[in-house]
């Protein structure tokens, strides 16, 4: 890091800490993930900030304060077998993969996975699967998952997963309207259904089902 981006990861860090979510293992792995290697050049100078930032594809990933706090509501574990809808960048699978066993991340455009692997590749993460996929619908060949993170918002509450989580798995999605207030909620699975948890308002770009054909 130069100097100007110390200076912004610094004040990254005290809203970590004024809201509580400067847990060790996180800020660690935050620390051992450069993310201005997985935002465009011209939008680095926001990458410690609260705000979105376009990428490729027409698509966006959030600012790193709701990345760090959907992040910390997993509770991952060095265990924990993790599925993530929405690769984006692949900076949220390169930070999660340091705090679990192996995260299979999934997007629907070919230049955002590639992107995203070489990047993996380039800082030597090896328990990370890309696979560009329609994740509408999870993978459930692949589970059960014991976390399952979306970056996208349903209409309604995407009961298919509850049977790729585990039995105590936690599901991090935004629920509500395409162009309006979505609500971020924490749901874990107590037998076969889901507790739910509203963890706040946000507004996240609408799930997308299909593969993009040329992209």
């Amino acid at each position: 890091m130069d100097e100007a981006e110390r200076e912004r990861f610094a004040a990254f860090l005290l809203r970590m800490r004024s809201s509580n979510l400067n847990h060790r293992d996180l800020m660690a792995a935050v620390e051992a993930t450069p993310r201005s290697s997985f935002v465009p050049p011209q939008w680095r100078v926001d990458a410690w900030s609260e705000r979105s930032i376009p990428i490729e594809c027409g698509e966006a990933i959030e600012g790193i304060d709701l990345q760090m706090r959907v992040i910390s509501l997993l509770n991952l574990e060095p265990g924990s077998r993790v599925l993530e809808v929405g690769t984006g960048s692949g900076y949220t699978s390169a930070v999660m993969s340091r705090l679990s066993a192996r995260v299979l991340t999934l997007d629907r455009f070919r230049t955002l996975c590639d992107a995203a692997r070489q990047r993996h590749e380039t800082l030597g993460i090896s328990n990370i699967l890309v696979r560009q996929a329609d994740g509408t619908n999870g993978a459930a060949a692949e589970g059960p998952f014991d976390r399952i993170v979306i970056w996208a918002a349903y209409e309604s509450l995407p009961r298919g997963f509850v049977e790729q989580l585990s039995s105590g798995g936690v599901m991090i999605a935004p629920i509500g309207p395409a162009d309006g207030i979505q609500t971020l909620e924490k749901l874990t699975k107590t037998g076969s259904r889901f507790e739910r948890e509203n963890v706040a308002n946000v507004r996240l770009q609408p799930i997308a089902s299909g593969i993009a054909a040329a992209i």
